[in-house]
Parts: structure tokens; sequence; C-alpha cells
């Protein structure tokens, strides 16, 4: 439903939020702009279009803090400025950061609008393009990117200039509505060039930026202070290929790990196995977040426009509830500090559902000391299956009855969540929340933007022969020991039951997080279980962190005896081929008679078909973005995968591709099961398939 002027401004006012409302008709600019990007360092960006109103946000720094500054906004239909249709003043100060943040009502939906800011002495920012929805019951094409894990420390944002350059040839009808950013948008663990003068994996470490408020945990520093994470987004936005993509494109972004801290998980810290309590330092971060994002999300103080962070002290969390909830006093109110789950609705055909995985999420129980002696060097980064699921279910295993120990090998190990609940990711508000949405909208595509990926990521080890290695200590299948909803079985499972019960269709989940590519179906156990989709996943590589293959390429032993399910060494080649891939998509007798003939046809007729029933493709070397195209009848999802990006890439394009790749799914009705069709455009990827 438009809003007429008053309703904008009323609801403006009650959110808290700077408000400019458009024109009836257009006019040409008055006002004397010239560019002068070095005034706003940081560019423009625009984000969660409505088919009536967007965010437009810049940053002014200034080097008198006693100083509050106001901006001239202009919003028009072209970009010369002929035809401008909104103006007004929006303010920034040293609280936020110099940034500013600024709702544009009265738009026109599904337009294409330019934007820019002016200070008062007519130095201008660059110009920003940006893009209303279209209404609720717009019937056209809905396309939009998906993509996570740029950490400018270590790589290049060349994925970004490939989308650019890609968009800007497009016909207007195959043009991006946005670009949803799935996380870690920032890395808050930096290394300086001084702790790694080796490089890490293939990369050498840039200097990015400098903690003024740091402290140092084995070779990396970490932020302590809101100055010090909103040091890491300025430093961030100084790439010109991320400062590109957020003047072209409106972004819907949210968090995850990184933003607030790497093993961290609602307001706690674990740095070197132990948990800390860290209340100021979620709300630094959830402050920086904030203020760097143009994002529709809930403040404590109700501000859309103003961060008002909440007073808190780090204070130990010594009581969990049901669902996992710290009810500690300071962590609920860092926690409550920024709300980021929220919805957003694009014409006839996409609903999209954004969940926030670490504010509300119990403790990974993999993550917990007692788990290490489920780890072992003979079977790396495999995890019998078997122990992950009595683990995540806690007390409610077996129907209530928990074992008192679990079986690995030999050993029998104290069940150390016997007596806890279920892990949980989403918590308990969300996820009610959560439900709720997808059963009220009516939608063709209900698509779940999750930052961590939900696809089982699995291994066969009980099928390797006697006497390559010692005997496998699990039961059956190996997991590779959690962290997303692949091992929060209970809560997946939930989901997927209740996906099933309301007869939703449509349902299609897009995830980052694992710097990797992967598309599926969405399924809450595989063989020997019932396999039973409910819908399609998707997984997007990083933009630019490294990935899985580039770190064992550089650390998985040459002599190791299962070397060949991670790694094919090929005589004359430059690197190793990643038979990861072909180990989680087809097992270990696939890898294993690949590394005997070379032969991937018989590679693959070697395939155990009940490993990874639910998968189509997985790349665990991939970079670069998705975009997924959504209509009436179908939903694609491409994966555009480009070189590792070491370095800036010189070329316009953002460099050579390595793949493209597309999956589509036909819609499909109550009581059916989805069915993937993929479809190589470009390239190849002989171990992903």
């Amino acid at each position: 439903m438009q809003l007429t002027r008053r309703q904008f401004l009323a609801a403006a006012a009650a959110l808290g939020a700077a408000a400019i409302w458009s024109r009836p008709g257009f006019a040409k600019s008055k006002v004397a702009w010239r560019e002068c990007r070095e005034r706003y360092p940081e560019g423009v960006a625009s984000g969660d279009p409505n088919p009536d109103s967007v965010m437009l946000w810049t940053r002014y720094p200034s080097t008198d803090p006693r100083k509050r500054w106001s901006l001239q906004v202009e919003v028009a239909e072209d970009a010369a400025f002929e035809r401008v249709v909104a103006t007004g003043k929006a303010k920034v100060s040293i609280e936020s950061d110099w940034t500013c943040r600024v709702l544009i009502g009265g738009l026109k939906p599904a337009r294409e609008y330019w934007y820019r800011f002016t200070d008062n002495e007519g130095n201008g920012s660059r110009i920003g393009r940006t893009l209303t929805a279209p209404e609720e019951g717009d019937t056209r094409p809905v396309r939009f990117a998906f993509v996570s894990c740029q950490n400018a420390n270590m790589g290049a944002q060349n994925a970004y200039r490939r989308m650019i350059y890609e968009d800007e040839r497009a016909a207007p009808e195959d043009r991006l509505g946005f670009v949803l950013h799935l996380g870690d948008f920032i890395y808050e663990i930096v290394w300086y060039p001084e702790d790694r003068p080796q490089g890490m994996y293939d990369r050498h470490i840039r200097d990015v930026v400098r903690y003024a408020h740091g402290e140092k945990h084995g070779d990396f520093h970490v932020p302590t202070t809101v100055d010090d994470y909103r040091s890491i987004y300025r430093a961030y936005l100084h790439d010109p290929d991320l400062q590109d993509a957020r003047a072209r494109f409106p972004f819907v972004p949210i968090w995850d790990n990184h933003e607030f801290s790497w093993l961290g998980w609602q307001s706690l810290q674990k740095f070197d196995g132990q948990t800390h309590p860290a209340q100021t330092r979620k709300v630094a971060a959830n402050q920086a977040w904030f203020e760097f994002h143009p994002a529709r999300v809930k403040t404590t103080g109700g501000s859309l426009e103003w961060f008002a962070p909440p007073r808190v002290t780090d204070t130990p969390i010594d009581h969990f509830d049901d669902a996992g909830l710290g009810q500690e006093a300071n962590n609920l109110a860092a926690l409550a500090s920024l709300t980021g789950y929220r919805s957003l609705r694009w014409g006839r055909h996409v609903e999209l559902v954004i969940t926030d995985q670490r504010s509300y999420r119990s403790e990974e129980p993999m993550d917990r000391p007692e788990a290490k002696v489920f780890s072992s060097k003979d079977f790396p980064d495999f995890i019998p299956q078997e122990v992950q699921e009595i683990l995540d279910a806690g007390r409610s295993y077996n129907h209530g009855k928990p074992p008192e120990s679990i079986r690995y090998g030999d050993q029998q190990v104290a069940n150390f969540r016997r007596e806890t609940p279920a892990q949980t990711i989403l918590g308990a508000t969300q996820k009610s929340w959560f439900l709720q949405q997808l059963k009220a909208s009516n939608a063709t595509w209900k698509v779940w933007g999750n930052t961590t990926a939900t696809l089982d990521m699995r291994a066969d080890p009980q099928n390797l022969p006697k006497g390559l290695t010692k005997p496998w200590p699990g039961a059956g299948y190996a997991g590779f020991g959690g962290g997303d909803h692949s091992s929060a079985y209970v809560e997946r499972a939930e989901i997927y039951d209740f996906v099933a019960r309301e007869g939703i269709t449509g349902f299609a989940t897009v995830a980052g997080d694992r710097h990797s590519f992967w598309a599926g179906l969405a399924a809450k156990a595989l063989p020997p279980n019932a396999f039973e989709p409910v819908g399609v996943a998707f997984v997007v590589g990083s933009i630019s962190a490294p990935g899985m293959v580039e770190a064992i390429e550089h650390g998985f032993p040459k002599d190791h005896p299962l070397r060949p399910l991670f790694l094919a060494d090929r005589q004359g080649a430059a690197k190793p081929e990643p038979a990861v891939n072909m180990l989680l998509r087809h097992g270990v007798r696939s890898c294993l008679e690949y590394a005997h003939s070379g032969d991937l046809a018989k590679a693959r007729a070697a395939s155990n078909p009940d490993n990874a029933p639910h998968l189509s493709f997985v790349d665990m070397g991939g970079h670069g973005y998705a975009v997924v195209h959504a209509s009436s009848g179908m939903l694609e999802t491409e994966f555009v995968c480009l070189p590792r990006p070491i370095e800036r890439s010189d070329r316009e394009d953002g460099g050579a591709l390595v793949y493209r790749v597309r999956h589509r799914v036909p819609l499909w009705e109550k009581g059916e099961s989805p069915r993937l069709e993929q479809r190589m455009l470009e390239g190849d990827a002989p171990f992903s398939v």
C-alpha cells in the first residue's frame, strides 16, 4: 500500500528517521554541485528499498568534532539531475561517526533513481543509483544477487566489478533489483603485515587498518571499541569495487559472525578455547554496523537515523533458558540494541525473509572443549554423524532418552549434553516469527536469507577399504563439525516439518559463510533415513575470503593416507585438484578411483548414491557471486565464479570466469517434491557435479 505524504512523515517520525518526501512532479536541480569525492571518502549507498521509499547513506567526515553539518540531498529520475523529484536536508555529526542515513519517500515503484549529497559550499558526493521495489501485485520477474564474505585484508573484490560490468550491459528487464549481502561484510580479525610476513596461503597481507584500541590474540588483532569497529568499515569502504557496487545497487544487508567476533555468539567471545563476556563489544559492533548500512533495522531507541547505545558492562552469563538465551541483563540489552531480522517483499514473486544466525543462538556443541575427543588427525575434519546428532539434540535425543556416553572407536565418551536442551540457531522468538512469516506469505517464492548454510556436508569414511588407514571410529557417515543448520538437526527438522505440514511451496534458501558454492535440495535427513525434500537451497562462494581448497593446498600433509579424498596430485599440474568436491558429492570410492586412474567417468561411476542425494553442485574453492531469477513458474540461481582473488584485476570485467552454472527449479505443487535442473553455461567445474 502506497503511503500519503502525511502518513509517511508520521511513520518516519515514529521511527526516528530523517525523512524527505518527493514532490508530485520534477524540476531541474538548483544546487551548485561539483563532485568532490575526497569529502565523502566512503562513497554513497542505498538500502532496503520498498515500492515507495528507500534509505540513502553517505559519510561526510569533519575535522571539527563540535560542529554538526547539514547536507543537501537530491533524488532524480536521471543521472544529470534534470528531473529532480526530492530534495531536503540531512544532518551529520561526530556522534554517528559523520555518517548520514535518510529515508526518501513518495517514490514510484519499480523505478530507477539517482541521488547525491552536497555540502553548503557545493562540494558533492559521487552520484549514486538506486531502485525501488515493485508493488506486491507486480507479476514481473525479480532478479537479485546474493554475496558474502569479503576480506579486504587478504583479497580483492573483483566479483563486484564483474557484477557491475554485466549489469551495465544487460537489458533493463534483466538487471539486478538489489544485492543481498549475507554477512561478513568486514573481518574484524586483522593481521598486520608484520604479523605474517610470509602471508597466508596464496595471499599477502594488506595493511588495511590498525586498531587504536584493539587487542592481540596470537598473531591477529581484534577491535574493542566502537571506534575500532568503525575504522574497519571505513577501511573496507575505501575499496573501489565495493564502493562502486554500493553506489550502483541498493543493498539489503544482514550480519554474520565477523561483524562482531569470529567465534562469537550472543554477546560472548571465544579466544584460545576460553569464553569471555563481551557485552560492550557487541553493542559497539551493532552501532558500527548500523551507522554504515542503510537498512531498516530496529534499535533500542527506535530510531532509523541515530543509534542510542545502551549502557552495558561485560558480565559473566551464568543462566541460559530452555531456548539457550543467556538471561543476564547486560546480554539481553546488548542483543536488543539492534534487531536485524526482517521481511521484504518484491512484487508478486519474492518474499525475502532474513534471519540473524548469531545473536540468539545457543552455544555450538562441537565448539565445546569436551568435543575435542571426537576429532582425530587420522581422519582430518571428519566427525561421526551420530556424534553430531546426539550432541545437537541434547536431552531430546531418542525421544528424551539420550545415552549417558557416546561411542567413538574403542572409547566411551561421557555425553556432556544429555541434560541440556537441543541446539538452536534462531532462538525461540525469532524462530516463531520466521515460521509465521513463511506461513503468511502469498508470494510465489519464499526466500530464506540465511547467513549460514543448511545443506548437509558429509562423507562416507565407512566405505574406505581396509588397510588404507586406521579403522573409522564412527558408526557410519561423517560430518564436518557443524556451525550451521547442516548439523542443527533438531531445529532444521522443526522448520522443514512446518513447511511440509503447512503445504508451503516455493521454499528456497540462499546462504553464505562457507566460502564455497553449493546447490541442492532442502531435506531434514539423508539416507539411511527417509530423504524428503521440501525446498531448494543455495550457498554462494566468498567474494574474497580464502576457502577450504586454498587452505588444504597449503596445509594437508602430502604423506597422509587420506590426502586423495581431499586433493588429487597430478603430475605436471601447478596445483593439486580439488578432490574434496568429489568427496562431498560422490564419496570416498570416487576419490580413490580418480587417484588411481585419473578417469573422471570411472570416478563418478563409483559414486555412493546415498552420500549426497541432496546435492547437485559443490565447489569448496569457488569465489564470486550468485544471481537469482524468480518468476511465476520457476526459480533460477546462477553461480558466477571468478579466479582466486589474490590481487585486484586490471580488467574492466573483473577478470576471466572460471565457470558460470545455472540451477533451475520449476515451481512444485503441494505434496510434490522440488526438482533441480543444472546447466553449465561457461567454463567447467569437473569435480563439482
